[in-house]
């Protein structure tokens, strides 16, 4: 493998981070709130900011490439964003062709949880298997797949849109437009819809003295200290967690699977009750596929993208 570096960038509806990587090693790391505002000429500015500081003391020559997660769904054969619901303007614009156009280097894109799989494949804590599911529970619920040692793209690179199948033919209405997805009961978005309404329901409660907006971090924080209803929230949570993790190793038949995002920082909480889940409902031989936190923090989507850079290089 060659020892050029590459350059990671991850694209979020709420902030834009940027690293320079050496096989695996973050050499530099900078964020900023994203501009979604501004659309994708807001946000390239962005991009290049985060490029001038994480590159600094570096020469343009010893950058192999450049590699740029996001929201999808995105065309990742082509470059292209086919729609971001957390941005807005972004519908069919060009990524990879506004990117290798200002910096004349190769540049790849790719579905954050995708990447994010990678990273985790690579670095974290699939490295070493050959099969692998990574779900990352965030504000939405997406992911990636490793099977037969191969990172699975599928058709015009959007497999691995692991919040979207349906759970049920009723239920709250998931961002994609559909009814009963996984995402739309397991995300972190989710989790605090129904910790803002038992906010309301129990005002005196840890919920309710929570200042500003209920969020999922609030849940795990309120079951850690003993609330008996976040503790409730958190046994829900897994549930359905519990239940899509199962469907998702039926399907994939996984080494294991790894959870990530926001959610996953309450997964000591929760991974009793996932693992009695998966126990209930999973055939025979899909019972001992064990479910693992993310070993690389929120640092998994960009390893994984300046780790796609390096290899599309190679």
């Amino acid at each position: 493998m060659s020892s050029k570096l590459t350059v990671g960038i991850d694209l979020g509806g709420t902030q834009v981070r940027a690293a320079l990587v050496d096989n695996g090693r973050i050499l530099a790391r900078e964020s900023k709130p994203t501009n979604a505002n501004d659309g994708p000429e807001g946000v390239l500015k962005q991009f290049w900011m985060l490029m001038d500081e994480v590159c600094s003391g570096h020469r343009k020559a010893a950058i192999a490439g450049i590699g740029i997660c996001a929201p999808g769904p995105l065309d990742s054969t082509t470059g292209e964003i086919i729609e971001i619901p957390t941005l807005p303007r972004w519908e069919g614009f060009r990524l990879r062709d506004a990117v290798r156009d200002k910096f004349d280097l190769p540049v790849v894109v790719e579905n954050d949880g995708i990447a994010a799989a990678y990273g985790e494949w690579r670095f974290g804590s699939g490295r070493g298997h050959d099969h692998m599911v990574y779900a990352t529970v965030s504000t939405g619920l997406g992911g990636g797949v490793v099977v037969d040692g191969r990172l699975m793209h599928g058709r015009r690179g959007m497999g691995g849109h692991v919040g979207h199948f349906r759970m049920a033919e009723d239920g709250p209405r998931c961002s994609c437009g559909a009814i009963g997805c996984f995402e739309a009961f397991a995300s972190g978005t989710a989790l605090g819809n129904r910790a803002q309404a038992k906010a309301q329901e129990h005002p005196l409660g840890y919920l309710g003295r929570v200042t500003g907006d209920v969020a999922a971090r609030h849940v795990v924080e309120g079951a850690r200290s003993g609330d008996e209803v976040c503790r409730a929230l958190i046994d829900e949570e897994a549930e359905y967690l519990g239940i899509g993790f199962t469907g998702l190793i039926h399907l994939f038949s996984p080494d294991l699977v790894v959870m990530g995002g926001g959610v996953s920082q309450g997964f000591e909480l929760m991974s009793e009750r996932i693992r009695a889940v998966i126990d209930r409902n999973a055939m025979g031989p899909f019972k001992s596929v064990p479910v693992v936190p993310a070993g690389l923090g929120d640092s998994s989507g960009l390893l994984g993208i300046a780790a796609l850079a390096q290899c599309r290089d190679d």
